[in-house]
């Protein structure tokens, strides 16, 4: 269970004191998610989550993201809202740890994307690119293209122990992404619109969640991330073209790309799939074997980085 600090039945009670939420009716941990504590909270006005922000949240950042999704939820997107005391104040401390409470949003979150849900969650992320033209707060993306090479260097040479056609994918994607594209359109971007951050009823989506790597970097490689994320096996093996022709329509419905964003689509993928090979490379090499938390093979995104290095723009938009 994700559960890192627990909140006793006294806890809670003096900590719902600030809110004008009613009286806890349930409470009770949450099994999902690896990086925070998370509750989901009922009472007699409603239901909510409660979130402790442990160590790998930087608690810098958490005014940012709170403003970034009560901004989001202004616009009408499907992003729960933080919940405010009764003298305004979104972030909390709670057993030694920052804390917020957050709108509950129902749905499922989806495992394998079909073509229809590839074309709700495009529309979603081209409502979210154009939600954002007034959120004028910026914040560096430090897993962003300047920091691959450090990324790669932490990994001490020794990624070939994961599979041995790995260093020669990074190294040949690292030179690559040297071309990195700076004059594209820049926006506040979710960089991490998985499908297991997408929640979903009668393929309607209900919740867009999860948004602690968001940062201020271009919009088209935000789009690439998510391709990176909806249009291939979870193996990495095999690309599903017509969920990228579905992403595609679905977000040309709501903000598009420029003919210049479209050009820069393979390398921009190829930025994406490097960034989940270097985390996931880093976590599998310095995590014990006998952790709790699950290592996710790098290759899965190694074998993503290897098709959008030989991809066209026609191929990532699945003509």
């Amino acid at each position: 269970m994700a559960v890192f600090t627990p909140v006793t039945a006294a806890d809670l009670e003096t900590f719902l004191t600030r809110y004008d939420i009613g009286e806890a009716t349930s409470f009770k941990g949450i099994a999902e998610g690896v990086q925070n504590s998370n509750f989901l909270l009922e009472t007699t006005r409603g239901r909510y989550i409660l979130t402790l922000y442990e160590d790998r949240v930087e608690t810098a950042a958490l005014p940012w993201f709170l403003a970034l999704t009560t901004h989001l939820a202004d616009k009408r997107l499907p992003v729960p809202r933080p919940i405010v005391d009764r003298q305004g104040f979104a972030l909390q401390r709670l057993n030694d740890r920052p804390a917020c409470l957050i709108e509950f949003v129902p749905g499922v979150s989806i495992t394998d994307p079909s073509v229809a849900q590839s074309h709700e969650v495009g529309a979603a992320l081209g409502r979210l690119h154009r939600a954002v033209d007034d959120f004028t707060a910026e914040r560096a993306n430090d897993l962003g293209q300047p920091h691959w090479p450090a990324m790669a260097g932490k990994c001490d040479g020794r990624t070939g122990s994961i599979d041995p056609a790995l260093p020669d994918l990074i190294d040949a994607a690292l030179a690559a992404t040297t071309a990195w594209p700076s004059d594209l359109p820049r926006a506040t971007v979710h960089t991490d619109l998985f499908p297991d951050n997408v929640l979903m009823l009668g393929g309607r989506i209900t919740g867009l969640i999860d948004f602690y790597f968001a940062c201020t970097d271009l919009i088209a490689y935000d789009y690439m991330t998510t391709h990176s994320a909806w249009c291939f096996s979870p193996d990495g093996a095999t690309y599903h073209p017509a969920r990228a022709a579905a992403l595609a329509a679905g977000h040309a419905e709501t903000r598009g790309l420029s003919a210049a964003e479209v050009a820069a689509l393979p390398l921009l993928g190829q930025g994406a799939a490097l960034r989940f090979v270097l985390t996931r490379a880093y976590d599998w090499l310095n995590t014990p074997a006998d952790a709790l938390v699950t290592r996710k093979d790098p290759m899965a995104f190694g074998r993503r980085l290897a098709w959008y290095a030989a991809a066209t723009p026609d191929m990532v938009l699945g003509r």
